[in-house]
């Protein structure tokens, strides 16, 4: 069995302008899981925020197993054009991370 490092985890939680549930929320969601087409995107999700103790009610997050990789999704004409359509205008509040693994020594 082989076991695929990633070097960079792509992370987003985020509030919508539009309701829960509403079409325009629909809208959005379905826009943004068009980015799981981009080269070098793998593992992609989208999830609905359950804890009340955060304001966000959206995450998406997708793997990249290159830095490359990820460089080149961040400037992808897919990715540039979301951003500038949609993202600016429809999202009230995010917070993005992007993690690496870390070698953790047990000396």
């Amino acid at each position: 069995m082989t076991t695929t490092t990633f070097a960079i985890e792509h992370t987003v939680t985020f509030r919508l302008i539009h309701d829960l549930g509403s079409p325009k929320e629909a809208e959005f969601l379905n826009a943004a899981s068009e980015l799981a087409a981009i080269p070098g995107v793998q593992h992609f999700r989208i999830r609905r925020q359950t804890n009340s103790k955060n304001s966000h009610t959206h995450g998406i997050s997708m793997q990249f197993q290159t830095q490359g990789e990820y460089l080149a999704y961040c400037e992808h004409p897919a990715h540039v054009n979301f951003v500038q359509q949609r993202w600016l205008s429809e999202v009230a509040d995010f917070q993005e991370a992007d993690f690496e693994p870390l070698t953790i020594s047990s000396e």
